[in-house]
This record gives C-alpha cells, sequence and structure tokens, in this order.
C-alpha cells in the first residue's frame, strides 16, 4: 500500500480539463492508482483549470494528474500552474500524460509541471513515480 509520510493515503486528484471527451485512459491511471493504495478524487469530463484547482485545495490532494488529450496542454498546465502557487499549494505536484509533444513536455517541465506520460506509459512507473515525488516533497 502507498502511503505518505504522515500516515494516510497518497491522494491523488485526477482530471480532465476543457472539451476533451476521452476519459479511459484518466480512468484507468485513476483505478491503477487506487489499486496501488492511493486515494483518488476523479473529477470527471469538462473541468475548468480554477475547478480542478479549487477541488484539489478542498481535498487537501499531494498531486494533481492531468489527462489530456485536446492539444490544450500549453494553455491548461500553466494556467493550472498559476492557480496553484496562487493559492500557496507549491508543495503539491502537478503531473499528467496524454498525447503532448516531446518539446512542449520540456517547456512545461520549465514552468513547474513534473513528468508527463505519454500513451502506453507502465502504470506501475506513474505509480512509482508519484510515490517518489510525495515521499521528497510532502514531509511535514
Amino acid at each position: 500500500m502507498s502511503t505518505s509520510p504522515f500516515n494516510r493515503p497518497i491522494r491523488v486528484l485526477v482530471a480532465k480539463v476543457g472539451l476533451d471527451g476521452h476519459d479511459r485512459g484518466a480512468r484507468i491511471i485513476a483505478t491503477s492508482l487506487r489499486d496501488a493504495g492511493m486515494e483518488v478524487i476523479y473529477t470527471g469530463l469538462r473541468q475548468t483549470a480554477e475547478m480542478v484547482v479549487n477541488t484539489a485545495l478542498q481535498e487537501d490532494v499531494d498531486a494533481i494528474g492531468i489527462s489530456i488529450l485536446s492539444g490544450a496542454h500549453m494553455t491548461v498546465f500553466p494556467k493550472i500552474i498559476k492557480l496553484v502557487k496562487e493559492k500557496g499549494m507549491d508543495d503539491v505536484l502537478i503531473t499528467g500524460g496524454g498525447i503532448i509533444p516531446e518539446d512542449d513536455r520540456a517547456a512545461l517541465k520549465e514552468l513547474g509541471v513534473g513528468e508527463l506520460f505519454p500513451p502506453g506509459t507502465s502504470t506501475h512507473d506513474i505509480v512509482e513515480y508519484i510515490t517518489q515525488w510525495v515521499h521528497q516533497h510532502r514531509n511535514f
């Protein structure tokens, strides 16, 4: 079971932002994280960046995972990073996956986004990444 440094399961918000209507991958990731012992909050489709960050704040999550296939990643991730910083949530991992070109992944990392996982990534690798990040950065 994946536990955080403060004796509760790691909490991850899995979100679909914008008009992207394909959530099969997000649901697979959410199930895999849950199976690994994490507490998962899945927002469902067509969320705004504001809705995602407000839910993350209310649920006191350790990580926000954005699934994006629409091509809007260079708009969505910077907006989420900005809102997270405005809310003082600097110790929350922003990660995600979907169809994101390598050059854009590099640019997003420079803005503070964590690892971004392309389709086909092992769910084990995603679980390990989130677990290690939370253990390194969320230890109160």
